[in-house]
């Protein structure tokens, strides 16, 4: 009866139930044990059940908001807050905005000396109230003054309003504004699965996503804001890239980034669009245009998400190993 009862508690599919309930059938001839283990099976039954389409199947909706921003942090807020009730009427559990999405992408020296670190703070609040108020999760490009020095970052809130983190932008694309992120790569728990990020010339250096991924991350944000469309000679490598991080990892992909500016192509806060959501085999699920503010949302299923490629790195044996577990250590879970 052990080796019954241990046999049903660790079955993973119904194959497996009818073949213990055929010989159970057979072998028991015992009205009341009959009874006994059609009963295990039973519970059985229910458990491989929500196993399958309940644990080893997780269904997230997930979101980019492509949105061309200003230099007026209050202008801007205020678009993210209807963007961030649009998304909650379609039942997005998290949703991302481009890099410097609260700032217009300004790298102007002036700009940041005039500028205050309560300015953020406040247009953070709203948004911090607006996730408990939609119970929505919600990535979006700030910037916070730190140890006497401005970093270009992501503001990382739950669906409780709560702060979970800022990740800093760790390779600058010549921003003078600001100094580079020196901390550990975070894994964030968002709606119950582990993400990572990444802003902009992040994307450019791969262990950036490979060392969370391995570590079990299932989701990279991408937030952006790229050059122009008037860089046509860099539009190539901004497609294939983010499809890169996706692939290379075999775990899901989100890029929000900045539509171009069809008033003034040449501004900072102008860049190409082609938000999109990417797959872990490199496939694009959903993509906007160079132009306009857009909202791409997907259900995606995460046991698709299994970073098996990046996994493969840490653990077998090969000249990389070593070298890749000890970046490993870099990454901090949040």
């Amino acid at each position: 009866m052990t080796i019954l009862i241990s046999r049903v508690g660790n079955c993973l599919n119904l194959s497996v139930i009818i073949s213990i309930l055929i010989n159970s059938i057979f072998l028991v001839r015992i009205p009341h044990k009959l009874e006994f283990y059609t009963n295990i099976l039973k519970i059985c039954i229910v458990q491989c059940f929500y196993e399958e389409y309940y644990m080893f199947e997780k269904l997230i909706r997930v979101a980019a908001c492509q949105l061309l921003s200003g230099e007026k942090v209050e202008e801007n807020v205020s678009k993210v807050l209807n963007f961030i009730e649009l998304c909650a009427e379609d039942n997005v559990d998290i949703v991302a905005f481009p890099e410097g999405c609260l700032f217009g992408y300004c790298c102007r020296p002036e700009y940041w000396e005039k500028m205050l670190p309560i300015t953020f703070a406040k247009a953070e609040s709203h948004i911090s109230d607006a996730c408990k108020k939609y119970h929505i999760n919600v990535i979006v490009g700030s910037a916070s003054y730190q140890n006497g020095s401005w970093y270009n970052d992501l503001a990382i809130f739950d669906w409780s309003g709560e702060l979970r983190y800022r990740y800093a932008k760790t390779f600058l694309a010549g921003e003078k504004w600001c100094v580079n992120n020196r901390g550990k790569l975070p894994i964030v728990r968002l709606a119950g699965v582990d993400c990572c990020f990444i802003i902009c010339h992040d994307v450019r250096y791969p262990e950036l996503v490979k060392l969370p991924a391995a570590m079990g991350a299932q989701i990279c944000f991408f937030c952006s804001s790229e050059s122009s469309l008037i860089n046509e000679h860099k539009l190539s490598a901004y497609s294939a890239m983010p499809i890169s991080r996706a692939t290379e990892n075999g775990i899901y992909l989100i890029m929000a980034n900045t539509p171009a500016n069809p008033i003034d192509m040449y501004s900072s806060g102008s860049s190409h669009g082609n938000s999109k959501i990417v797959d872990p085999d490199g496939n694009v699920v959903k993509e906007a245009g160079f132009f306009g503010d857009h909202i791409i949302s997907e259900t995606i299923d995460l046991s698709k998400a299994k970073g098996i490629v990046a996994k493969r790195t840490y653990s077998e044996e090969t000249i990389l190993r070593d070298w890749f577990q000890k970046g490993c250590e870099f990454v901090v879970r949040i």
